[in-house]
């Protein structure tokens, strides 16, 4: 097991998954997120928010290390303690968010031509938007 002197404190709670496959497939996933993430500092309607939460949890189940590095790192590390300690989204993203998702969604219901899909299109799009609205604003 790893060491979790490389967390920030309060984050020492944090323990890696006891199987190896797990812990593989979580750092894994972490880093598909984590780089898909870092595209989203710099392409405009890609969120980095979500994957970033998402690289974290993972490398949280993979290894403290890797948590650890995470949250060091100056521009990513703040987003996933900010999260952590309020459960809120900084002002703006989130009328960002929910309005990047109701163009996106809007965009692809009018490129389907099934009339199921675009259902499932809306109704996801309206679970997703709701999600978000539920979010508080960080003050």
């Amino acid at each position: 097991m790893e060491s979790s002197a490389a967390l920030a404190p309060g984050h020492d709670r944090v323990i890696p998954a006891g199987s190896p496959f797990v812990r593989a497939a979580a750092a894994v996933v972490g880093t598909i997120a984590l780089v898909v993430g870092a595209v989203g500092l710099v392409v405009p309607l890609l969120p980095t928010t979500p994957f970033l939460l998402l690289a974290a949890a993972c490398y949280a189940r993979a290894s403290t290390r890797l948590y650890g590095w995470l949250l060091g790192q100056p521009a990513l590390g703040p987003i996933v303690t900010t999260w952590r300690r309020s459960r809120s989204l900084p002002p703006g993203v989130k009328a960002r968010a929910v309005a990047v998702v109701g163009l996106t969604f809007a965009v692809s219901i009018a490129l389907v031509d099934q009339a199921l899909a675009r259902a499932g299109l809306v109704a996801l799009g309206v679970v997703l938007a709701a999600v978000l609205l539920r979010i508080p604003v960080a003050r």
